[in-house]
């Protein structure tokens, strides 16, 4: 939704729409921080020329709001993020503008006018592919069943904030195993928590259940991002 911009004490005009983004990260760009991420949709925006509103203050900064991106190291089809603009601008236009002048790797899939901005609400639950390299899926399936037999399977991982105990168990709504080119491949849909379990720490949960669960280097990709439906599946935003 729009509204006309508006004049605060001669300053530039306030928020008159939100663009709900949502963009994938793929190829090279999985490595990225979620800080290197930021600064590339800032420095898209502007060569994009969008109308973004900016913050007060001494050093104004772009409005723009972001989810919880997903982990260094890992892909993803469904990152959001909330773009305050001072005027209107179609939606589709923006994408086309945006994917002109951002890095290969980041893509804007769509964006849609949307007045509630980025709410943490909507975002509950997540759906995850996690390819094995070199692990049979009949082997996979054998340790799952023994994980989801669990009542609880804690897991500890250092965060900005130090060491944290999460209990992987407890976030993970479905888990099964299907065949990647002869590799297991993980599908995971797990439940947004604080502080968060990530596919990683499922994959530590499910060393600690057995060894069969090599230590190389996964392709972990989230899927899709938004609310726990009824079914246990994710509905995307």
């Amino acid at each position: 939704m729009s509204g006309v911009g508006v004049q605060q004490n001669g300053s530039a005009p306030v928020t008159t729409t939100h663009l709900l983004v949502r963009y994938a990260k793929r190829g090279k760009m999985r490595f990225a921080s979620h800080l290197d991420v930021a600064r590339a949709f800032e420095r898209g925006v502007r060569r994009a020329g969008l109308p973004i509103a900016y913050s007060a203050g001494f050093t104004p900064h772009p409005k723009i709001s972001y989810a919880g991106g997903a982990p260094t190291g890992v892909a993803s089809e469904a990152e959001y993020l909330s773009l305050a603009l001072t005027s209107r601008i179609e939606a589709d236009v923006a994408r086309e503008q945006l994917n002109a002048a951002l890095p290969d790797g980041i893509d804007v899939i769509v964006a849609t006018e949307d007045a509630g901005g980025l709410p943490a609400s909507r975002l509950t639950a997540s759906e995850w592919q996690v390819v094995l390299p070199g692990l049979k899926p009949g082997d996979a399936a054998e340790v799952v069943q023994k994980f989801l037999a669990l009542e609880e399977a804690p897991v500890e991982r250092l965060t900005s904030k130090g060491m944290r105990r999460m209990d992987a168990r407890s976030a993970v709504v479905s888990l099964d195993v299907h065949d990647a080119v002869g590799d297991a491949m993980l599908r995971m849909v797990l439940r947004h928590t604080v502080p968060s379990v990530r596919p990683d720490d499922v994959l530590n949960a499910l060393r600690d259940v057995s060894e069969v669960i090599p230590t190389a280097l996964p392709l972990i990709t989230r899927l899709t991002q938004g609310s726990l439906g009824e079914s246990g599946m994710v509905v995307a935003l």
